[in-house]
C-alpha cells in the first residue's frame, strides 16, 4: 500500500532546505534581517493597497512620493519595532507575545503613516491606502514568521534515517504536546507520522501537519500505510482494558509498544519524551508505582555500616542495590545462596569474583556463625529480607518455615542486639494479618518477635514492614504465568475470584527504606497498594498481550491455607497514617520466644500447624 500523501516527516528537499537556510544566517543577524523583511512587507502592502485604491494604476502616485512614504515605513516600523523588541528574538516565533508586539508594532505603523500622509499635501497615496495597507502589512509580516517558524520546525525535524516511525494514539493534549515536541527535537528516537483516535470530534485534527488518520481499529491498515514501526499510547488515563486492546492491535500490526505513565506519575509534568517507556505487566494490571521521597530520608544509611539478610533475594537484591546509591561506609550482603550472591555482585560492581568482605555466605538458622558476624562487623542497619515464601510448600513442611522465618528471625534478632544494631526493619508480608496459613503464622510471630525485641532491649529503634505480592520478583505469579503462556499453556488460576494486593520491587524497597527512617518501636508499616487485583484478569490480559488465543485458563481450586482475598491489617489493627500519606502505622502485639520454645518442628504438620496458630493468637490483643 502507498504511503500517506504528504507526509510531513518524510526526508524532503524542503528540510534539507530549510537546514541550509538556518545555517546560513548567523544568529546575530536574524533580527536585522527580520526588520528588513517587516519594513518590505509594509512597502509593498501599502502600494498593493494604493493601486487597488486607483483602479489598478498608479499614475497619480509620483516616484518622489513613494520614495518619501517608503523612508517614513522604514523609520516608522523600524523604530516601533525595536522600541518593542520585536527584533531581539525574545520570543518564539509565532508565540502569543510576539504577536502581540507585532500587532501592537503595525498599529503604531499604521497610526503615524496616516498623520504623516494626512498632513502633508498634497498627500502622498490616498488615506485608505494606508488603513488597508496596514492590514496587508500586518498579514505579510504573519506570514514572514510562519515561514521562519515552518523552516525552523523543518530543520529540527528529526533523522528520519534513524528514529522509528511512529503512530502516536491518542490526540488529547498529552499526545498532541508528545508530537509537538519530538517534531521539534533532532536527537529525537521517534518520528511521528500519524495519530489516531476514537472520538469523533478529533477526526480533523492535526498537529504539526501530522493528521488523526483514523481509529484505532484502523491501526493495522494505517501501520501498513505510513509505515509505521512503534505504536505510542499517549493516553495517560488509559485503564488496563484499553492497554491490553490496543497491545493486542499492536502485536497483529507488528508494532512496538510505548506509553506515557499515567497522570499519577506524571505530577503535573508536561509529558515529554523522557517520559516514554515500554509497555510493563504494571500497566496491564492497572498498579501503578507510589513514589515516595527516599532521598529525602535515606541519611541514616549515608556513612553507616549496613547489613542486609537474604541479600540474594528479589527483595533482597534490589534493597542492596538502592543502598549502594547512598554511600554507606559499608554494604554486607548476606545470603546461604553462593549463587545468588555471584549474580548481586556482579549487579553491583560489575563483577562476581567472590572474594569481597562484603559478601557474607552465613544461614540464619545458624545462632553462633550470626552472632560471630556480627560482632565482628558491627553493622549499625539491619534489613531482615531473609525467608521461606512459598505458601504451598510450607504447608507441606511447616517446620522449616518454623525454623527459618520464626527462630531464623529471633536469631538476627539477638545477633543484631548483642552487637548493637542502631535500627532494624524486619520485612513482613500481607498474609500475616489474620494469617490462615504457615506462611502468614511464621510472618506474624516474626513481627511479634520484633516488637518484643523493641521493648526488651536498651538501644536500637526495631520495626516491620509488611506488603503484598511484588510484582517480578522470583517465583511471584507474573513469571509464572509468562512461562505457562510461552510453553502454550493452560495458565492455572485457583478460581475465577481470587484478588490480591501487589507492588512493584521498586515500591517494596522505596517502603523498607522509609520505615527505617520513619518507624516508631514495636510497628508494622503497611505501603497503600490501592485495590486489590482480581487475579483471573490479570491472567487474560497476559495472555491477550501475548497474543496467544489458543492458551486457555484453568481453575485449580484454592490450596490449603490461602484466602479468597488478602487482608492488609488484622483484626484490632489500625489505619494511623501520621508521617507520609501512603503508608500506615499500626502497634504489634510483642510475643517473648520463651512463649514459642515448646513448639516442636519435629511434630506432623497438622500438630505444627495447629502450634503455630494457637502461638499467633496467644496474646493477640495489644497491650
Amino acid at each position: 500500500m502507498s504511503q500517506l500523501p504528504n507526509s510531513p516527516t518524510d526526508p524532503t528537499p524542503l528540510s534539507k532546505f530549510a537546514q541550509f537556510v538556518i545555517s546560513a544566517v548567523p544568529g546575530r543577524t536574524v533580527g536585522v534581517l527580520q526588520a528588513s523583511l517587516d519594513v518590505a512587507a509594509w512597502m509593498l502592502a501599502v502600494l498593493v493597497a494604493a493601486f487597488l485604491r486607483l483602479e489598478f494604476s498608479l499614475k497619480g502616485v509620483g516616484a518622489t512620493d513613494i520614495v518619501v512614504l517608503c523612508g517614513f515605513v522604514v523609520i516608522i516600523q523600524t523604530g516601533g519595532g525595536l522600541l518593542m523588541g520585536l527584533y531581539r528574538q525574545r520570543w518564539r516565533f509565532g508565540s502569543i507575545d510576539e504577536v502581540s508586539a507585532m500587532t501592537f508594532t503595525a498599529g503604531v505603523t499604521t497610526c503615524s503613516l496616516f498623520t504623516v500622509n494626512a498632513l502633508v499635501s498634497p498627500r502622498l497615496v490616498p488615506l485608505s491606502s494606508i488603513i488597508v495597507g496596514g492590514f496587508v502589512g500586518l498579514v505579510g509580516m504573519a506570514a514572514i514568521r510562519y515561514g521562519w517558524r515552518l523552516l525552523f520546525e523543518l530543520a529540527r525535524r528529526p533523522d528520519a534515517g534513524s528514529a522509528k516511525r511512529t503512530i502516536v494514539v491518542g490526540a488529547g493534549d498529552s499526545g498532541s504536546e508528545l508530537v509537538r515536541r519530538m517534531l521539534t527535537n533532532p536527537a529525537s528516537q521517534y518520528l511521528p507520522v500519524a495519530m489516531l483516535d476514537d472520538d469523533p470530534g478529533k477526526a480533523r485534527h492535526e498537529v504539526s501537519r501530522v493528521r488523526v488518520v483514523g481509529t484505532t481499529l484502523e491501526m493495522g491498515d494505517v501501520a501498513d500505510r505510513v509505515n509505521a514501526r512503534v505504536l505510542l499510547i499517549a493516553i495517560p488515563s488509559a485503564s488496563p482494558e484499553d492497554l491490553t486492546r490496543l497491545s493486542l492491535l499492536a502485536g497483529d500490526a507488528g508494532l512496538e509498544v510505548k506509553v506515557l505513565p499515567p497522570l499519577n506519575e506524571l505530577l503535573g509534568e508536561v509529558p515529554g519524551e523522557q517520559h516514554i517507556r515500554d509497555l510493563s505487566e504494571a500497566d496491564l494490571m492497572g498498579r501503578h508505582e507510589i513514589e515516595t521521597d527516599v532521598a529525602a530520608i535515606s541519611g541514616y544509611l549515608t556513612g553507616k555500616r549496613v547489613l542486609v539478610t537474604g541479600a540474594g533475594g528479589s527483595i533482597g537484591s534490589e534493597l542492596c542495590r538502592q543502598i549502594a546509591r547512598f554511600d554507606p561506609s559499608e554494604l554486607m550482603m548476606l545470603d546461604r545462596d553462593e549463587s545468588a550472591l555471584h549474580s548481586l555482585q556482579m549487579s553491583i560492581e560489575g563483577k562476581a569474583l567472590l572474594d569481597s568482605p562484603n559478601l557474607l555466605l552465613a544461614d540464619i538458622r545458624d545462632a553462633a556463625h550470626l552472632r560471630r558476624l556480627f560482632n565482628d562487623r558491627k553493622p549499625q542497619v539491619v534489613f531482615h529480607a531473609a525467608a521461606l515464601k512459598h505458601l504451598s510448600l510450607l504447608e507441606m513442611h511447616p517446620g522449616e518455615g518454623l525454623k527459618s522465618n520464626v527462630w531464623g528471625t529471633q536469631n538476627v534478632l539477638d545477633a543484631a542486639e548483642a552487637s548493637g544494631v542502631d535500627r532494624f526493619v524486619n520485612i513482613s508480608t500481607d498474609k500475616a494479618a489474620n494469617p490462615s496459613s504457615v506462611l502468614g503464622y511464621s510472618k506474624r510471630l516474626a513481627e511479634r518477635l520484633t516488637a518484643h525485641k523493641s521493648q526488651t532491649t536498651a538501644h536500637g529503634i526495631y520495626v516491620s514492614v509488611r506488603f503484598g505480592n511484588v510484582l517480578g520478583s522470583r517465583g511471584s505469579m507474573l513469571p509464572a504465568f509468562k512461562e505457562m503462556i510461552a510453553k502454550g499453556g493452560p495458565v492455572t488460576v485457583t478460581h475465577p475470584d481470587v484478588t490480591r494486593f501487589f507492588m512493584t520491587i521498586p515500591e517494596a524497597v522505596q517502603l523498607v527504606v522509609q520505615a527505617g527512617a520513619i518507624g516508631r518501636p514495636g510497628e508494622v508499616m503497611i505501603l497503600d497498594m490501592g485495590e486489590p487485583v482480581k487475579i483471573d484478569e490479570v491472567a487474560r490480559r497476559l495472555i491477550q498481550a501475548a497474543r496467544r488465543r489458543d492458551v486457555s485458563v484453568v481453575y485449580t481450586g484454592l490450596r490449603p491455607g490461602e484466602k479468597m482475598h488478602e487482608e492488609l491489617f488484622g483484626d484490632g489493627e489500625v489505619d494511623d497514617r501520621p508521617i507520609h500519606p501512603k503508608v500506615s502505622h499500626t502497634p504489634v502485639p510483642p510475643i517473648s520466644p520463651a512463649d514459642l520454645v515448646t513448639i516442636d518442628p519435629a511434630s506432623s504438620p497438622a500438630t505444627l500447624i495447629s502450634q503455630l496458630l494457637d502461638a499467633c493468637a496467644f496474646a493477640e490483643q495489644p497491650r
